[in-house]
C-alpha cells in the first residue's frame, strides 16, 4: 500500500514542485512590491524611500528574483540569492532580539531561507521557463 502511494506521488513530484516554485515566487515577489510601491498591501509604512539601505535593496531583490522563481527562469541561482539574502535578513534583523526564531521573529525569514535553498538544490520542478529552454536545446 504504501509503495504504491509512493510510486503515484513520484510521478506527481516535478509538477508539484513547479507549483512550490510558482507559489514561492509570487509571495517572495509580492514582499518585495509591498517595500518598493506599497502595493498590493501597505505593509505600514508606504514604499521604502529609494536607496535606502538595506530595506529598498531588500525589496529590489526579493522583487526581481521573486518573479525569476515564479516564472522557472535561472530558478537556481535566483533560489541561492534568494536563501543568503534571507539568512542576511535573519541574523541582522531576527536574531539580535533572541535566539530562537519564535522569539524574535525570524519564523518566515527562516522558511524562506530554506523554501529557497531546496529550489536551489532540485530545480524549479518540470514547467518553468527553464525546463522550456532545456527542451528546446
Amino acid at each position: 500500500m504504501t509503495t504504491n502511494l509512493d510510486t503515484r506521488l513520484s510521478s506527481i513530484s516535478p509538477a508539484v514542485i513547479s507549483l512550490f516554485r510558482v507559489v514561492f515566487g509570487l509571495l517572495f515577489a509580492i514582499h518585495g512590491a509591498s517595500k518598493l510601491f506599497a502595493w498590493p498591501v501597505d505593509s505600514g509604512s508606504g514604499a521604502v524611500p529609494v536607496g535606502t539601505w538595506p530595506y529598498w535593496y531588500a525589496g529590489v531583490l526579493e522583487l526581481v528574483l521573486g518573479l525569476l522563481i515564479m516564472v522557472g527562469l535561472f530558478t537556481r541561482i535566483a533560489a541561492f540569492i534568494a536563501a543568503g539574502q534571507m539568512a542576511f535578513a535573519y541574523f541582522t534583523e531576527h536574531q539580535p532580539n533572541g535566539l530562537f526564531p519564535i522569539e524574535n521573529g525570524g519564523e518566515l525569514a527562516v522558511l524562506y531561507c530554506f523554501g529557497f535553498l531546496l529550489l536551489a538544490a532540485i530545480g524549479g520542478g518540470a514547467y518553468g521557463l527553464d525546463a522550456a529552454l532545456r527542451k528546446r536545446t
